[in-house]
């Protein structure tokens, strides 16, 4: 048995023999593994695209929603030459949806620095592939140990909870100290044999079993492992921080109609929502006369409600207003533009937008 301390609260490592904890969860992820359209059969690797791809969409959504996407994705842009070439607002919409559009644009500038820097192979080396757009040290262990079975380690939400109750970590496991054990004690972990099954069962046990609430200790394959579970603490274990209050940010979105035509506008190219397409969107504190601002005359106007959408760390309110235009107001700028809603599709456009499209949609 051995010990770290981490600032007051100490890790203790009473797993006992690794081996079998390794031989335990492997067993129990071949026999109980989900099916996944990245995945392929046991004894075989997967393509590494289809890792990174996979890997860059399922940072912070969950694997039911990212299912479809990944086929549409995949059938699109097949290899990594195809998505390296690609347009850029395809790709942004055909991630539509998923959020963290950031990604979405990590993944084709890593695309294109694999064509560009490695002869259009993903490399097999974690240092190397730290060095693509969008690869942090989770997702590079996650493509080594997937896709080429390398003995790379990995923590995501889901393998740092499982550690944390195995080996009854009483640290917030987001504390830098303590989350640097954890790497140490994943990779210490790792068997010389089929590490990637391993990760995978680490990843997948976190996501059915051992979960944030409620864990299923009575049909857990490692639970004889589990320090945590044998303290009476698998619940309590891994700290839970209060959640901090999220802001409500409040904006007012512009549906200005000109004929059969609806006025739309491109977001900067940084920031959120970056290069996507909306309604015209203001901060009513900012701009007080829209019709300046876009510089057409307006006519009626008509309130359609309010759209409220959730981030991580901010909420919105949109309040929504349709209007009519007095003319097309000539030549709009470069970053605005009129189209029919039945080319809407083309567009990438948040979340709330196409919600606010559907509206417009069912409008007499």
């Amino acid at each position: 048995m051995s010990t770290i301390t981490v600032r007051r609260s100490t890790i203790h490592f009473v797993l006992g023999n690794a081996n079998h904890f390794s031989r335990d969860l492997i067993t129990w992820y071949s026999r109980h593994r989900r099916a996944m359209p990245w995945r392929v059969p046991l004894a075989t690797l997967p393509d590494p695209y289809h890792v990174l791809v996979s890997e860059l969409m399922l940072q912070q959504t969950q694997v039911v929603t990212v299912i479809p996407y990944f086929h549409r994705f995949i059938a699109e842009f097949p290899t990594i030459a195809h998505l390296a070439d690609a347009d850029e607002q395809r790709v942004l919409r055909l991630w539509q949806g998923l959020g963290y559009y950031s990604r979405a644009r990590n993944l084709q500038r890593a695309a294109r620095a694999v064509v560009e820097g490695f002869n259009g192979h993903i490399p097999r080396e974690v240092d190397a592939l730290l060095t693509l757009p969008g690869v942090g040290r989770y997702t590079a262990g996650a493509i080594a140990s997937l896709a080429f079975d390398a003995r790379a380690p990995i923590v995501d939400g889901n393998v740092a909870r499982v550690l944390c109750r195995i080996d009854k970590i009483t640290s917030d496991p987001r504390e830098r100290t303590t989350l640097q054990a954890i790497w140490k004690r994943a990779e210490a972990l790792l068997p010389e044999t089929r590490p990637g099954d391993f990760n995978s069962g680490l990843m997948e046990l976190g996501a059915t079993i051992c979960t944030p609430r409620t864990p299923q200790c009575l049909i857990c394959p490692v639970a004889n492992h589990c320090e945590a579970r044998e303290a009476g603490l698998q619940e309590t274990i891994p700290l839970i921080r209060k959640a901090k209050a999220t802001p409500i940010i409040q904006r007012q979105v512009w549906c200005i109609k000109w004929e059969n035509r609806w006025l739309i506008e491109q977001r900067p190219p940084t920031g959120r929502w970056a290069g996507m397409w909306q309604f015209v969107t203001i901060d009513p504190a900012a701009i007080q006369n829209i019709s300046r601002h876009v510089g057409i005359k307006l006519t009626r106007r008509k309130s359609l409600g309010t759209i409220r959408h959730a981030l991580t760390h901010r909420r919105y309110e949109f309040d929504v207003q349709v209007t009519g235009a007095a003319s097309d107001g000539g030549k709009v700028s470069g970053d605005r533009r009129w189209i029919n809603l039945e080319a809407i599709d083309a567009y990438p456009l948040p979340r709330p937008h196409v919600r606010i499209a559907r509206m417009l949609d069912d409008l007499p």
